[in-house]
């Protein structure tokens, strides 16, 4: 659910926590960094760059790298007055761009019930009744992260079992995909759901053979309405979430995010920004159905060159999710022959709104994990290429999950990104051929299958879908196993990459999709200092170690904003 303020609430929150773009970006010039050069040494490091791959110190001042050089190198840079930190042989890498998070959700679950991992509806209910306890009566009891797939019964849980838990406090409780919810019979009843409240427009209200609503709501619309009821963070409760969520990225060495939240959310960060606490970059996309006008104005006063918070893309969501069978498919699921999923907007809509917003200059990032909504998002990526012409668009499609395989040179001719969340197969891998059948299942995930046709890769997480760790990314990349191992070989095996690709999605591809390629990325002069320091080198472990690597150090901009305690 994303609740951003119309044009008028827009211009008087501007007006009121944003200072005008050039006194605020002359004012943040001064962010802390550190003070003169400063030359860390006695280190693997591995660069990204192709011409100069590994070196031993890195040299760095005023938030930029000044140069990556040998370790024979550290007296004359001493003679010159750098200070010396020594990494004691440690790996260095960049910093993991991560192409796709929603970090101002990520900070209201920290503050709410977290229900990932488990894995019965016992557990499920232990959880909530426990919140219950802890919530006054009448106080809502927010929540995220079940996933009915782990259950023995593996259904949708009812508002009856919520009620049996909590009946005296409203519950609206997320699926980890974030496209379905479940809420108690009080929370329907504050919101006005009944069982003649109609299915909105690209959602659904879930019956039961008498026509009652279950609880369940399936994607935005038909979560917004119930959303629409629950009382609004408050300002300082945002930030503390915010905060908690920015310590989690430093962690996992995450030094810059492409993130999709509410705009009060941004208004968070520029706070962060101001007060000097905002510890990793942000690019925030724009929502795709705002209107125009509202694109401008979030455009113009949130920025688009400040090296730490800017606006991006705007992002349409154009299906659901593959684990609830709403991702839309070009035929019907292999377990469930009556549906094809929801397709959010009518296709010929898509595209005229998709003309009017690349016309004025707008990125264009669309979710799309069916093949069926794959094919109509690259439809109307054509459409957008023949109406308004040749320029460097880098459109993007977010998940890229299921692709019919006529479909994976299209990313390539349109210059399309497959913007792909590595760790969503390790998770999903237990089901989705349950979903897809044999063949869809080859076009599935496809890393390797999108690389050799040419298409560019950029790698998140989906945060906090997914853990933040690009760590199980890698591990998903390299083995597509289960976290505990297995299948042998992996699950289509033939779309594994290697190592060194996925590091080039997770860094520097991902920073081709922001347009920031030779700004962040590698590890050389110019570029922003940006990286991390971590405790194995992951080019000589086996990949069953890498989720065990730990983040020893995060820099960002030459600041040092995570040290690891060990």
């Amino acid at each position: 659910m994303k609740r951003f303020l119309l044009l008028s609430g827009l211009c008087a929150a501007l007006a009121a926590a944003c200072p005008a773009q050039d006194a605020l970006s002359a004012r943040n010039n001064s962010l802390p960094t550190s003070a003169g050069t400063v030359l860390y040494h006695n280190a693997r490091i591995y660069t990204n760059n192709r011409e100069n791959p590994w070196a031993q110190a890195i040299a760095v001042r005023n938030g930029l790298i000044l140069d990556v050089v040998p370790e024979s190198s550290v007296v004359q840079w001493a003679e010159q007055g750098a200070a010396l930190v020594d990494l004691q042989g440690a790996f260095v890498m960049p910093g993991f761009n991560d192409a796709h998070v929603h970090l101002g959700g990520a900070g209201a679950d920290l503050l709410s019930v977290s229900l990932n991992g488990a894995a019965s509806v016992a557990e499920f209910q232990r959880r909530i009744h426990a919140a219950a306890v802890a919530h006054d009566r009448d106080e809502w009891i927010l929540g995220r992260g079940w996933d009915h797939t782990l259950w023995p019964e593996k259904k949708f849980p009812t508002r009856q079992l919520l009620d049996a838990v909590a009946p005296r406090n409203p519950v609206f409780l997320t699926h980890v995909s974030g496209h379905v919810a479940v809420a108690n019979s009080l929370a329907l009843k504050l919101a006005g759901i009944t069982r003649d409240t109609p299915n909105p427009p690209g959602g659904e209200i879930e019956r039961d053979a008498a026509g009652e609503p279950t609880g369940i709501l399936k994607e935005g619309a038909a979560m917004e309405l119930l959303g629409k009821s629950i009382p609004p963070l408050s300002r300082a409760q945002r930030r503390k979430g915010i905060e908690l969520a920015l310590a989690d990225l430093a962690k996992n060495g995450v030094t810059s995010i492409q993130d999709n939240s509410d705009w009060l959310d941004f208004l968070a960060y520029r706070v962060l920004r101001n007060d000097g606490r905002l510890t990793a970059r942000i690019t925030e996309w724009l929502p795709f159905t705002a209107s125009m006008d509202e694109l401008e104005l979030m455009r113009r006063e949130g920025g688009t060159s400040d090296p730490w918070l800017k606006t991006g893309a705007v992002k349409m969501v154009t299906d659901g999710a593959l684990g609830t069978r709403t991702a839309f498919m070009l035929a019907p699921y292999s377990d469930q022959p009556g549906t094809r999923g929801i397709f959010i907007m009518d296709a010929d809509k898509l595209r005229a709104m998709a003309i009017e917003r690349d016309k004025a200059g707008f990125q264009l990032a669309f979710h799309a994990i069916g093949d069926g909504a794959n094919r109509i998002s690259l439809d109307v990526f054509e459409s957008v290429a023949k109406a308004n012409g040749p320029r460097d668009r880098r459109s993007r499609i977010e998940h890229a999950q299921v692709i019919a395989p006529e479909d994976f040179p299209r990313f390539a001719a349109l210059g399309v990104i497959a913007s792909m969340q590595p760790s969503h197969e390790t998770s999903d891998m237990r089901w989705a051929e349950q979903r897809l059948g044999p063949e869809r299942s080859k076009g599935a995930y496809a890393w390797a299958g999108l690389q050799k046709s040419g298409a560019r890769l950029a790698f998140g997480t989906d945060y906090d879908v997914e853990p933040i760790s690009p760590f199980r990314g890698l591990y998903a990349c390299v083995t597509r196993e289960l976290p505990e191992g297995g299948p042998q070989g992996g699950w289509q095996p033939q779309e594994k990459i290697s190592l060194g690709d996925c590091i080039r999605a997770y860094t520097s591809g991902s920073a081709y999709a922001q347009f920031e390629e030779g700004k962040k990325g590698e590890l050389k002069e110019g570029e922003f200092a940006d990286f991390i320091v971590l405790s194995a080198d992951l080019t000589k472990i086996p990949p069953s170690q890498f989720t065990k690597t730990i983040v020893l150090r995060t820099v960002v901009g030459g600041r040092t904003i995570y040290q690891s305690p060990q």
